[in-house]
Formats: structure tokens, C-alpha cells, sequence
């Protein structure tokens, strides 16, 4: 209808959403305990095979629809800039060279800018590279999606991070093995800390 941009007002109101923010100890969070620390963690939709959530990315990875990104990370932003702690900047979880050549854009950089938008905060996607093209991780179990993306990524300046609270961003979670082990990388830095937000989560 007139003043509707990518979804209905209808289809909007009947996201599945997981209201993760307003949970401190979520399901999501509870995925990182013992393996990286992670100050937050928050995902805007539940995914499972056949509901919107996945038509949403599929039109989002695959048909090139990268407004529809911005939107979903301005929508899930206007939540979050109510609920969450101070945010520093943002970074979406990057695609290695041959993999963005290929599809031509990371999908999560624009879900990731949309928040950037409302929370209005630094997007520093481009501070981190993927340098390694590792294979799919579908079919993969946890272990094995930790052991393909483990040291995989590089920060191009890590000072910027100091006493920075930064939230990581990717499309979907699944075992939270590619945030795992971006994550990591932070360990390091002095007083950084990491939060985790991504528009949709897998259920059982």
C-alpha cells in the first residue's frame, strides 16, 4: 500500500520477532557461555525452513534486494536504541574477497548500516577481512563450523577499539561458530567489549 517500502504493514506486525532484548539470559546469549564473552546478545527474527524470516534472506542474500537490509536494520534498530546499553560502533561479519566478488555485496553490511542509522553509531565493517574462503558451513556441526572459520579473520587497526563497546553483526546465527571466533579477536583489545545482534536466529 501507499508509504510501504519492502514489507507490508500486515507482514510486519506478524514477524516472528524474539523480543531478545528484553531478555538479558536469552536462548542466544546462553550459546556464547564459556566459549567467548559477549556482553549482549540479540537477534530480531526466529528463522525456520518456510516462514518469512526466510523469504526475507533469501531475498536479501540472493536477489539482490540490498534496500531491503537497510530496512531491516533501521526497523530492528528503532527497537534496539530503546532497550540496549551504550553502543560504540558496528561491524557485520565479513565475506571473503572471491565470495563478495561473486555475489557482488555482504548482506549483512547492510543490515548492519541500518542499525548503524538509528543507533547512531560507527560502521566499521570495513576494519575487518575475511582471509580465508571456507566452505559452506549448512551442513556443518558446531565443531566442525568452529574449526572452518577459526582464525580466520583480521583486524586492519585494532586501536580503534580500545574502550569500545562493539556489536557484531551477521545475517543468521546458527551455532554462533563465525561470531565465536570474530569475536575472539577482541579478547585482546584493552576494555573492548562485544555484543552480538543478527537478523534472524535458527530454532530447533
Amino acid at each position: 500500500m501507499k508509504n510501504e517500502d519492502f514489507v507490508c504493514s500486515s507482514c510486519i506486525y506478524h514477524l516472528p520477532v524474539t523480543n531478545y532484548h528484553l531478555q538479558n539470559e536469552n536462548m542466544l546469549s546462553k550459546t556464547f557461555w564459556g566459549r567467548v564473552s559477549i556482553e549482549q546478545a540479540y537477534s530480531f527474527l526466529f528463522f525456520k525452513k518456510g516462514n518469512i524470516t526466510q523469504y526475507l534472506l533469501h531475498e536479501l542474500k540472493y536477489k539482490g534486494n540490498k534496500e531491503l537490509g537497510i530496512f531491516m536494520g533501521n526497523l530492528y534498530g528503532q527497537i534496539l536504541k530503546k532497550e540496549v546499553q551504550k553502543i560504540d560502533s558496528v561491524i557485520a561479519v565479513p565475506l571473503h574477497k572471491s565470495k563478495l566478488q561473486k555475489r557482488g555485496y555482504n548482506q549483512s553490511e547492510f543490515f548492519a548500516e541500518g542499525l548503524a542509522q538509528q543507533l547512531e553509531i560507527e560502521n566499521l565493517s570495513s576494519s575487518v577481512i575475511k582471509k580465508i574462503a571456507t566452505e559452506t558451513q549448512t551442513k556443518k556441526s558446531r565443531f566442525e563450523r568452529w574449526r572452518n572459520v577459526e582464525q580466520n579473520f583480521e583486524l586492519i587497526d585494532s586501536s580503534i577499539f580500545k574502550n569500545k563497546h562493539v556489536l557484531i553483526v551477521d545475517d543468521v546465527i546458527t551455532t554462533g561458530a563465525t561470531i565465536e571466533a570474530l569475536a575472539q579477536l577482541f579478547t585482546c583489545i584493552e576494555n573492548c567489549k562485544i555484543s552480538v545482534a543478527s537478523i534472524a536466529v535458527t530454532t530447533n
